[in-house]
């Protein structure tokens, strides 16, 4: 197959992610009927998994999908799939994306792409990932919240009065904490002091990217040990550190420390854009990614840059993304 490579005055696109929530039953359910391509991604993660993932993503039940050891492998699926279905309806020419990036467990999905990590090595990872993430919620249960429109330096002084953590950096004046149940209780109350527009408690089983998550990632990082990783044929913008991943040491760094760190989208998405990068496609079931990337584009450092801003989540966006101008 021949590959078309961003250069020139070609414009950068990178490649997003989603991460554990945007599940839904039914998702990828038309372009596993419409596309070989993508159909070959489903098939393949039951018979990594050795089970029948593909019947529960089509058919639920919904509290099935949603259990952590599923939902996971379920959203990388259908994310991937979602990206080869539309590469097969571009055609002959592959397109390299600028960069890839993923949230949370998006960034797994972006691990596979960039060619850092195979197929078979990405979906048992993110198996056990959400397995011990499971482990982890039942052994030290905590909390989320999400607090709109605090600047960063006052949540991050709320967190430090009251024992909770940012968890997710978002863009868009929304930021995510995370954290034992009596401490994110607390932040909440000081956050709304402090001027919040809104605090929201956050409907999850456990204190994602967090020190909760600690017992977590000791296992993680064994199952990391296990897989080879290779050098990205893309850059990867880092969850913890919003850097581009160029080697396989500075993958391994961030995987051994991504789940108890906090995502710092916003910093990744603005690395992404001060870099050049004028489009963004979202592979994966909703709009999530694509929503925080436009609220980051209307912030006043970005404001004056034009994105495109798209999503491939089904057969009509695929056939949309796979003719936009900015993969021709």
């Amino acid at each position: 197959m021949a590959t078309t490579e961003v250069t020139g005055e070609s414009p950068k696109v990178a490649y997003v992610f989603p991460g554990q929530g945007s599940q839904f039953v039914g998702m990828g359910s038309e372009l596993y009927q419409s596309s070989k391509a993508a159909r070959e991604v489903f098939d393949q993660v039951d018979e990594i998994l050795g089970s029948h993932l593909t019947e529960i993503i089509f058919e639920g039940p919904q509290e099935e999908l949603e259990k952590t050891v599923n939902s996971q492998p379920a959203i990388m699926a259908t994310s991937l799939a979602c990206l080869r279905a539309m590469e097969e309806m571009h055609g002959d020419a592959q397109y390299i994306p600028a960069a890839v990036a993923g949230h949370s467990l998006g960034e797994y999905t972006s691990l596979v792409v960039s060619g850092a990590v195979d197929l078979e090595d990405g979906f048992k990872l993110v198996r056990e990932r959400g397995r011990l993430m499971q482990e982890a919620c039942d052994q030290r249960p905590g909390s989320m919240a999400a607090i709109l429109g605090l600047d960063e330096n006052t949540l991050a002084e709320v967190c430090m009065e009251t024992g909770a953590q940012m968890a997710n950096i978002n863009g868009g004046g929304q930021i995510v904490i995370s954290g034992d149940k009596l401490c994110v209780a607390r932040a909440l109350d000081l956050a709304s002091i402090r001027g919040a527009k809104r605090a929201i408690p956050l409907p999850v089983s456990g204190a994602f990217h967090s020190t909760l998550m600690s017992p977590a990632q000791e296992g993680l990082c064994a199952a990391i040990d296990e897989i080879a990783i290779k050098d990205p044929e893309i850059p990867i913008i880092a969850n913890a550190t919003s850097a581009p991943l160029t080697t396989a040491e500075m993958v391994k760094e961030e995987l051994r420390t991504q789940l108890c760190s906090c995502v710092r989208w916003k910093q990744s998405v603005g690395r992404m854009i001060d870099e050049g990068v004028s489009g963004f496609i979202e592979f994966g079931p909703g709009r999530v990614l694509g929503g925080l990337i436009k609220r980051i584009n209307s912030d006043e450092v970005y404001k004056d840059r034009s994105l495109d801003i798209m999503n491939v989540a089904d057969l009509e966006t695929a056939k949309q993304v796979a003719t936009a101008p900015a993969l021709a």
